[in-house]
């Protein structure tokens, strides 16, 4: 891991009532001690009409707030989309982009994903880049070039003095609820793929600073053996997250990978 400070990430994705989202911040807030968050990052993605709500509870405590998505325009007739500015205007300090479920579930392109990119970053966000392989593109041998392409067309136009507002998220597709289990070489191994296509595009240095987390379903029994490994710097977290002990737990694997 370096240098770099672990990061959790907690997406909610479209879950929760107004009246129980409160529930597992406001848990997670007592668990979080000064200790905790001085070793590892945390970041909350609740749903966009939650963000003020959380970004509330969360003032103050370290803790920060993040959009699931971001719209590619700075404003005008898009009916459905939220802006960048927006999002600062209540509270988020980042963005996903480029999540699988939007990829494949939505159909968004790679230039679609840069050009969101460019404007969060550009309207002062931090930006998380999500990219990951299929089970079909990983079963014909095509997994890094698909990441490496999804990496390199999502950071067109991103200097290298932004990069200190990215981070990479590797989601394996392929390991999310098909029964198949992506190890921690597993994600090692292409973690140092991502981290070295980084240092072609930029250089060693400055790829070494960036942090690329893990978000193949990882769960308190085996956060901590996917976190040891030097490329991980943390996970982008989906179902555990809305669980605040099992989120908990989560980041003490973080933390527990710092003290070792």
């Amino acid at each position: 891991m370096a240098n770099r400070q672990p990061l959790i990430g907690g997406n909610w994705k479209m879950n929760l009532s107004p009246a129980d989202a409160r529930g597992p911040c406001s848990a997670l807030l007592d668990g979080l001690d000064a200790g905790l968050l001085a070793k590892c990052g945390v970041s909350l993605f609740p749903p966009f009409p939650y963000l003020s709500q959380i970004s509330d509870l969360t003032a103050g405590s370290g803790v920060s707030i993040g959009g699931q998505d971001v719209s590619a325009h700075e404003n005008g007739a898009y009916t459905g989309q939220t802006s960048a500015s927006m999002l600062l205007e209540v509270g988020c300090t980042s963005t996903l982009v480029g999540h699988s479920e939007r990829r494949h579930g939505l159909g968004e392109s790679d230039s679609v994903l840069n050009a969101k990119v460019l404007v969060a970053m550009k309207a002062g966000l931090d930006v998380m880049l999500c990219v990951g392989e299929t089970l079909d593109e990983r079963e014909s041998g095509q997994s890094e070039a698909i990441v490496l392409q999804q990496l390199q067309e999502g950071l067109q136009g991103v200097s290298i003095n932004d990069l200190g507002r990215l981070t990479i998220a590797y989601e394996p597709v392929w390991a999310i609820g098909t029964g198949r289990n992506a190890t921690p070489g597993d994600a090692q191994s292409m973690h140092q793929s991502i981290r070295a296509d980084l240092g072609k595009q930029y250089d060693d240095g400055s790829a070494n600073g960036v942090r690329i987390l893990y978000g193949g379903s990882v769960k308190p029994d085996n956060a901590e053996a996917i976190f040891a490994q030097p490329d991980v710097d943390g996970g982008l977290i989906g179902g555990a997250s809305l669980q605040s002990e099992d989120f908990l737990d989560i980041v003490r694997a973080a933390v527990a990978t710092v003290d070792s």
